[in-house]
């Protein structure tokens, strides 16, 4: 996927650790973990907003998209529903 994940990037700038991000969002320290390795699909907004308010960060200082991987292209966007 095309879209990067820099929430332990973030994490390490801010020296917090997942648990006490996990606690101070509201969601559990398996799905930082799994936000982390970006095993995710999708992220709400309210989280994201959430994340971005404890770590004082924007929502494009943890997502980054390197464009060129082609799952990405609209052929096959079509063919995934």
């Amino acid at each position: 996927m095309p879209i990067l994940v820099n929430l332990d990037v973030m994490l390490a700038r801010r020296k917090i650790r997942s648990r006490e991000l996990a606690e101070r969002v509201g969601i559990t320290e398996q799905n930082i973990s799994l936000l982390k390795s970006g095993k995710v699909r999708g992220v709400r907004f309210d989280t994201l907003a959430r994340i971005c308010e404890v770590l004082q960060c924007q929502p494009g200082e943890l997502l980054e998209y390197r464009p060129g991987d082609p799952s990405t292209t609209e052929e096959s966007l079509h063919d995934n529903p």
